[in-house]
């Protein structure tokens, strides 16, 4: 019996908060006001009861961005997400392993015998923080269980479902090293947020359920696809999508697949299906990719209206920057704080 663990939402703070005034003061030029207008157009996108998707990239789980990605969530800013497989796994080993992390400021002048040696000493570095293996085998332990349980009972799962089952059954709630609040996956996992992980193979978890399935100790099919995930995204997107005129947005960190796997979702119904859909309604880009020789994640806006993805009067933001400062402050100001 699952049972839920209740995280209270934080105090809502006027629309006109310290960090929203700040940025309405001073952001008035070049990226700082691309920030500005972005994140009008999200807190207008919500307001006039529209729905926006996440598209999460970069190792922004372990850059704590769920210390208010999670309150966007709780206040039904969010309504779902598309992430890699790290930022799936990386915020649970942030929530129960926090206090065990090493922190390397100077990542920059590390040498090639430095890094083995953090290696050695069993810290796997993402740019300034290093992440012990432990909790990543501790968490292995705990999934192991319910893979196989899953795999003796004929049920499979996405995923991120795995995930939803360990944080809402509390087991892992006793190794807790950060305040619950700031864990963006749990907030999703009370919420049943929709997520979609394309790609989760390649991630830590992915690597070590294929490695099982390699020796024998698992099936494959157990692990629903990410060919189902697009099913199930589809699907998602049509019932939504009709519910107001506003339609859903996109706000989309960093590039690659966790970005280019749902946004496609629009003109594959229209082409494929051959079914009328409405155009993503909204679309934000937080990247320090340039636009280059052929470059996903450093393409304009504007080349997407050629793929059927967004229209010709969809609000459109690209803002040339460091996500970990960005988002943050959007979200904020999207929280009116």
């Amino acid at each position: 019996m699952i049972k839920t663990i209740t995280v209270k939402s934080k105090p809502h703070t006027s629309v006109n908060g310290n960090i929203s005034r700040f940025i309405e003061n001073n952001y008035r030029h070049f990226n700082a006001l691309a920030l500005k207008n972005a994140a009008a157009a999200y807190k207008t996108h919500i307001e006039t009861g529209g729905e926006m998707f996440l598209a999460l990239a970069g190792a922004m789980s372990t850059a704590e961005l769920g210390i208010t990605l999670a309150e966007m969530i709780r206040q039904d800013k969010i309504h779902a997400v598309s992430c890699t497989g790290a930022n799936l796994e990386e915020d649970i080993f942030n929530l129960v392993a926090n206090k065990e992390y090493k922190q390397v400021p100077h990542y920059r002048d590390l040498s090639p015998e430095q890094e083995r040696e953090l290696m050695e000493s069993g810290f796997n570095r993402v740019t300034d923080t290093c992440i012990p293996q432990n909790v990543m085998r501790h968490m292995e332990e705990h999934l192991a269980k319910r893979w196989k349980n899953a795999e003796k009972a004929g049920i499979r799962k996405f995923p991120h479902e795995f995930f939803y089952d360990l944080l809402l059954a509390g087991d892992v709630k006793k190794h807790y090293q950060i305040d619950p609040a700031n864990s963006w996956l749990l907030a999703a996992a009370e919420k049943n947020l929709p997520i979609y992980v394309p790609g989760w193979e390649d991630s830590t978890l992915g690597n070590v359920y294929a490695a099982k399935c390699i020796k024998g100790q698992l099936k494959p099919g157990t692990i629903r696809t990410g060919i189902e995930y697009m099913v199930h995204l589809a699907d998602w997107y049509q019932k939504n999508s009709v519910k107001t005129a506003a339609g859903i947005g996109f706000f989309q960190i960093g590039g690659g697949i966790a970005g280019d796997f749902p946004i496609c979702v629009v003109p594959m119904i229209e082409c494929d299906l051959r079914k009328e859909v409405k155009m993503w309604k909204y679309f934000c880009q937080i990247s320090d990719s340039i636009t280059s020789f052929g470059s996903y994640s450093g393409a304009v806006p504007n080349e997407k209206i050629t793929w059927r993805k967004l229209g010709v009067d969809t609000p459109r933001f690209v803002i040339e920057s460091d996500a970990t400062i960005v988002a943050p402050l959007i979200f904020d100001y999207v929280l009116g704080r």
